[in-house]
């Protein structure tokens, strides 16, 4: 079996062991917490069509489908 290889940190380009780490991908918790403000921010967005409101958890779409 080869080496494994090491990871960079995607927040701060640490270099990180292949090894099991609590914080995978992220070298530590402080990149981790960084990354999830980022997310929660809307920095960052999954591309796509927008899929509706989100109100009350289902989609107008979804009210066609109903009984």
């Amino acid at each position: 079996m080869p080496p494994a290889q090491p990871l960079q940190c995607p927040m701060c380009d640490n270099t990180l062991s292949a090894e099991s780490h609590p914080y995978r991908p992220f070298c530590s918790k402080r990149c981790k917490l960084l990354d999830l403000s980022r997310w929660l921010s809307e920095d960052y967005r999954v591309a796509g069509e927008p899929m509706g409101d989100g109100v009350g958890g289902h989609y107008e779409k979804d009210d066609e489908d109903l009984p």
